[in-house]
């Protein structure tokens, strides 16, 4: 009877125990499932910053699936700013404190970069008192509180103005700090321009891909091509938002 009574209490703990795993085992699985499975992220923002991981973690030309294909991060060593728009890869550099050269090529690399693929996208008109950078990060929060984080997102249209950034790292600088890391950032101010902004919106990135003090990482580039950088400030003329199917 003791032997019995011993065998059922085994038996009850094995269940106990097997319920607990099972619980840890779905939310792990959950957990999963939070972002989208083509989102990919290499290297981190703060370890550029404060650890002076410049060089190279990812080769953009090593990314096979270019359908699709929206990116963005600096170059390497921040010698320059980098955006993949639609398949097509960027790389803008300084020549001086009010021009640059923007040139086409996947022939790059970065010491961080986030990325994803993307082809349907639902449009949105921004009403008239969406201006702000601010303004943008509050908009795709409200309308995104059901979809899967993180995800791009991007915006087409007019803005009256914008300052973007590109990093000039001198060559050979070592870095410690975000100060030291922007010694040679130079920056840019545009008016009156047709411009396409990519954006990557996280609230559990900062520091990977976000500054620590926003949800989105925001690169711009003009129609024509001829401007492209790291957006800090805009106000939006007339633009429309686009986020990705659900």
């Amino acid at each position: 009877m003791r032997k019995s009574k011993f065998t059922i209490k085994k038996v009850i703990v094995g269940i106990l125990i097997i319920g607990v795993f099972g619980c840890n085992s779905n939310q792990k699985e959950n957990n999963s499932t939070k972002t989208y499975p083509d989102i990919n992220i290499v290297g981190a923002m703060k370890n550029v910053m404060w650890k002076g991981e410049l060089s190279e973690t990812i080769k953009l030309d090593t990314i096979s699936n270019k359908k699709g294909l929206y990116g963005l991060g600096p170059e390497s060593y921040l010698t320059g700013e980098l955006l993949i728009n639609d398949g097509q890869s960027y790389v803008s550099k300084v020549t001086s404190d009010s021009t640059m050269t923007v040139e086409k090529t996947f022939d790059v690399s970065a010491p961080f970069l986030v990325y994803a693929n993307v082809t349907e996208w639902d449009e949105i008109k921004l009403d008239s008192n969406i201006k702000s950078i601010q303004d943008i990060e509050s908009l795709v929060d409200e309308k995104t509180t059901s979809f899967k984080r993180p995800f791009v997102f991007k915006l087409t249209g007019e803005i009256s103005k914008a300052i973007i950034h590109i990093q000039n790292l001198p060559k050979g600088t070592k870095v410690s700090s975000p100060r030291e890391a922007h010694q040679g950032q130079t920056n840019y101010e545009l008016k009156d321009e047709e411009a396409t902004i990519i954006g990557f919106f996280s609230k559990e990135h900062k520091g990977v891909f976000t500054h620590h003090d926003s949800n989105v990482h925001l690169h711009l580039i003009t129609k024509d091509e001829s401007k492209m950088g790291h957006l800090d400030e805009m106000e939006i003329e007339n633009m429309k938002l686009y986020l990705p199917k659900k």
